[in-house]
């Protein structure tokens, strides 16, 4: 079963804009969440194989609308949810 993010040979997404981008983050969150990945995965409480299936498992709506690092936070709370290291909707504020 392909998920949202198998969008291999699908057409209609429009143009891929190919040119650099000279930060590597558009806010000081996208940095955080990259950190908090990191943390969590050098600490063995996630790993990416688990982030990645997570991310892919975002509704498609859901998916669809989210900036990426927005898809990247989104996985990790459901990981750190699913493993009770936070509760459910602790991190909803």
């Amino acid at each position: 079963m392909a998920r949202i993010n198998d969008v291999g040979g699908t057409e209609g997404f429009g143009a891929i804009d190919t040119t650099d981008d000279a930060e590597p983050f558009h806010a000081d969150w996208e940095a955080r969440v990259v950190g908090l990945f990191n943390a969590l995965r050098a600490r063995g409480i996630v790993n990416t194989n688990e982030f990645r299936d997570a991310i892919e498992a975002i509704p498609p709506v859901a998916y669809l609308s989210m900036p990426y690092y927005e898809r990247w936070f989104t996985a990790l709370t459901t990981l750190l949810e699913r493993k009770g290291v936070i509760e459910p909707g602790e991190l909803d504020d």
